[in-house]
């Protein structure tokens, strides 16, 4: 069963060290693990539905409230307080395209407001419904989930864009192919979802972006069905794929997706390497990827995160490692690269060849399979250490860009520093650190996670979350970075999209919109302000 207010499956859970406590008592102070509220305090709060009855939706307490949220900060800050005051008028499920017309017309005909809705997983505040003099209905994909059709030949994969990654790649593992999608979110987060908010794999510098991927598909929108043909290319204008890709439900529901998939590859590794500076690291990670070395990951942590991921861990080995890394050199300064090396076995073998001996130029110390198949095993977990660190009295929040290789390091240290900054003038400690998470022949994502104490008013934790996310989203603008590389808009960063689009692109962005949805109904404040 899926956790109403936190991360994941209520059954899966993420155990901390004690060891790992003590350190972040050490470096944020006295933890106050304060009382979350009652789910029941919540229900009890839900108002009376302003829709009329229909017999795909259902306007249930429950299911209203655990449609109500994503996975923000702030989302989980309003869920824990008991402060939710938005919520959904409704939730339909619907199992057919036929089902999804028939509600957008029940909408239009009322008048409500529209939220497509896949696996609840936005950090950014896609599926918050806003308050609205207008009932509004959230739209949940979750039962279609069907691969329809697998042209081996042409390896296109058509699927009902609510099946979310492991059913995804369940039903393509069968046949014995792969999508290779492999978000974070991987466990909960759906096609259509990749699609609408322009999502990044893991494994990208093998499989690609999610626009990469992305052949062609259907999408219903409130002036009919929008039908993407699937071409291996195409001259004819503008491509309206590029449209519905980052379209975040302003547009419509996706309902059906083509993608592009692969053999199941014969060989996949994870090996780790660790670098005496952050410097040396990433000029190495950008040679191998400019120089086109054939890996499907990699993935390079600053001094900080790598402290503090082997902490985490509880490894046994971390603290007889850190031993032995100092006496051969491999001091504070040190960073860890995991990557990833996927193919053929004959691939495999000269690719890792050709990292280690690109690493070894840069001072890189090669350390084998047990480091990246630890990070391997945890990937899809680490996203429940939220659920466990916040029960001890931790908040954790993450943010990210991608900027031109030029201007990387200095975002990897700037973006951290304007967040421990900002909480300093709270006279509150923050433990930031960032890792090259995607990187490509012009630049790289830089990703960054921030652990502070959680005050026991929930204001007063919002009101710091925000100063960091202010600060570091202006960081990241004075940069010349993007304001996100892989969440998104939503509503969290829509006050810095005109920055980086320019008024003119606001207008095109606006009037695509209108075009599809003349009337403003499906998922308003997202993406960009209304009115």
């Amino acid at each position: 069963m899926k956790r109403w207010n936190g991360w994941g499956n209520v059954n899966t859970d993420y155990p901390v060290h004690l060891s790992a406590l003590e350190y972040l008592t050490e470096r944020l102070g006295h933890l106050d693990p304060a009382r979350d509220s009652a789910k029941e305090i919540l229900l009890s709060a839900v108002t009376e539905s302003r829709l009329p009855a229909h017999p795909l939706v259902d306007s249930s307490a429950e299911a209203r409230l655990t449609h109500s949220r994503g996975q923000s900060l702030p989302d989980w800050v309003e869920l824990r307080a008991g402060r939710v005051t938005t919520f959904p008028d409704g939730v339909a499920v619907p199992t057919s395209e036929k089902d999804v017309r028939e509600l957008l017309t029940y909408a239009h005909k009322i008048g409500a407001r529209v939220i497509p809705y896949g696996g609840g997983t936005s950090v950014v505040g896609h599926i918050n419904p806003l308050n609205s003099d207008a009932p509004v209905l959230t739209l949940s994909l979750e039962k279609m989930t069907r691969l329809l059709g697998l042209d081996e030949t042409s390896r296109i994969a058509n699927f009902e864009a609510g099946v979310a990654g492991p059913q995804l790649e369940a039903q393509l593992n069968r046949r014995g192919y792969t999508l290779g999608h492999f978000p974070q979110s991987f466990e909960y987060s759906t096609l259509g979802g990749w699609i609408a908010t322009r999502s990044s794999g893991q494994q990208s510098l093998r499989y690609g972006r999610i626009e990469g991927m992305f052949a062609g598909g259907r999408m219903e929108t409130p002036r009919g069905t929008l039908i993407l043909p699937h071409f291996p290319a195409s001259a004819a204008g503008i491509d309206l794929r590029e449209m519905v890709l980052g379209s975040e439900g302003r547009l419509g529901v996706i309902t059906q997706a083509k993608v592009r998939v692969r053999r199941v590859p014969e060989a996949d590794e994870f090996h780790g390497v660790f670098f005496p500076s952050f410097e040396q690291g990433a000029d190495a990670v950008r040679e191998i990827v400019q120089d086109e070395i054939p890996v499907s990951m990699l993935r390079l942590s600053n001094p900080q995160e790598t402290e503090t991921t082997l902490i985490l861990s509880g490894k046994s080995w971390v603290g007889a490692a850190d031993r032995g890394l100092r006496m051969i050199g491999y001091g504070e300064a040190r960073c860890l690269l995991i990557f990833a090396v996927t193919g053929s076995a004959n691939l495999v073998r000269r690719a890792r060849r050709e990292v280690n001996a690109t690493c070894r130029r840069f001072g890189g110390l090669f350390v084998g399979k047990i480091v990246g198949h630890t990070w391997e095993k945890n990937r899809f977990l680490s996203p429940y250490l939220r659920n466990t660190l916040w029960e001890r009295g931790v908040a954790i929040d993450t943010l990210e860009t991608a900027l031109p290789w030029s201007q990387v390091l200095d975002a990897s240290r700037a973006i951290p520093k304007s967040i421990v900054s900002a909480m300093a003038s709270h006279n509150e400690r923050v433990l930031a650190f960032a890792h090259l998470s995607h990187v490509y022949r012009d630049g790289a994502s830089v990703y960054t996670t921030y652990l502070f104490r959680r005050a026991s008013d929930p204001d007063e934790l919002l009101a710091r979350w925000r100063d960091m996310k202010r600060s570091a989203s202006l960081t990241i603008q004075n940069l010349g970075g993007t304001i996100t590389h892989q969440h998104g808009i939503g509503t969290d960063h829509a006050a810095h999209l005109e920055s980086e689009k320019g008024a003119l692109g606001m207008d095109a962005l606006r009037a695509v919109c209108k075009t599809f949805d003349p009337d403003g109904m499906m998922n308003p404040g997202k993406l960009f302000h209304d009115g």
